[in-house]
């Protein structure tokens, strides 16, 4: 199925989420969580990302995880991954328990489609110090796509990792994780690169990012997600696609926060400050703008003089 079919299936059976000028989120991808071992590209990163949720749980922010949190393709068990990043899976606890986390599947993390796995792994885990079963996400249900509705402008947003329409990570996404499990995980230590990957392969990112754009103008919808690992922010003039980057970079990781009605682009990364002591540091790379500065619909009520209805309920953040 072409991108341009897989994104609007994702759009119709997305979850709708209401929101407002109030409303704050922060969108990571693409952590791809492993076991801590040397083909972990998450490790490195570990404590710039649990500063960066930290930061963002005390400030009242919505987490999203837009895909490939877990990093299921290089390791199978995820009570390994679960276990070595215990901390991390903790912070993220935080915003689950208050109702401030939607979680998204990409291709490395496709499993959680599956509620018989989603219910054996994530919603309870063992203690390995008290060796008892404890929660962890119970009930949560991942999801494909969320819809961010505004519920004054209804602007709508479409959410998602990107692999939507991506061949080998898409529909044949089974063969790439075979690939990845058995041959990849163990080459790629050594300086190897996965074809496959948009992330490795600039010529498949930008056909991607091409197909991308191709929907945004038909749909006339602004567009989030994942996947390229590479991070974007509409200049003047370029249509409303926004990727979010990867929490695998070499000297950080990248999100997209939502606040006040405006959208930015943020580094978090480490630092040294002028006596030379390292810091974790954010910084604004893009942004902020008015989302309403991205509504490719408004000036097309505008012209025709139709008003939009805000929706009369708003929906629970997480279920």
């Amino acid at each position: 199925m072409r991108t341009e079919q897989r994104l609007t299936q994702a759009y119709r059976e997305a979850r709708v989420v209401y929101f407002d000028d109030s409303s704050k989120f922060i969108l990571f991808s693409d952590s791809h969580r492993g076991d801590n071992t040397l083909s972990d590209e998450f490790a490195k990163n570990r404590n710039i990302f649990l500063y960066a949720l930290e930061y963002y749980y005390y400030n009242d922010f919505t987490y999203i995880e837009a895909g490939d949190g877990d990093e299921l393709w290089e390791y199978d068990k995820f009570r390994y991954i679960r276990y070595a990043h215990s901390d991390v899976f903790q912070a993220i606890k935080k915003f689950f328990d208050e109702k401030r986390l939607i979680m998204l599947y990409g291709n490395h993390n496709m499993r959680l489609k599956n509620k018989s796995w989603v219910r054996d792994n994530l919603y309870f885990y063992r203690d390995e110090y008290y060796e008892e079963e404890r929660e962890l996400f119970k009930n949560i249900i991942p999801y494909e796509s969320v819809v961010l509705s505004h519920r004054e402008t209804c602007q709508e947003i479409l959410v998602l990792h990107g692999h939507q329409g991506d061949l080998m990570n898409d529909q044949f996404w089974v063969i790439s994780y075979l690939l990845m499990r058995f041959f990849w995980r163990f080459v790629h230590v050594v300086g190897f690169r996965n074809p496959a990957s948009p992330a490795r392969n600039h010529m498949k990112r930008h056909k991607i990012e091409r197909m991308y754009n191709k929907w945004i103008k038909n749909q006339k919808m602004m567009l989030i997600c994942g996947h390229t690992h590479r991070e974007k922010y509409p200049q003047e003039g370029e249509l409303p696609y926004f990727n979010t980057g990867s929490c695998v970079r070499a000297k950080g990781i990248t999100g997209m926060e939502i606040s006040d009605g405006k959208i930015l682009l943020v580094e978090w990364l480490t630092k040294a400050d002028h006596e030379g002591t390292l810091r974790i540091t954010r910084r604004v790379v893009r942004g902020p703008e008015p989302l309403s500065k991205f509504d490719m619909m408004r000036e097309q009520y505008c012209q025709y003089g139709v008003d939009r209805e805000a929706p009369e309920e708003q929906a629970p953040i997480s279920d």
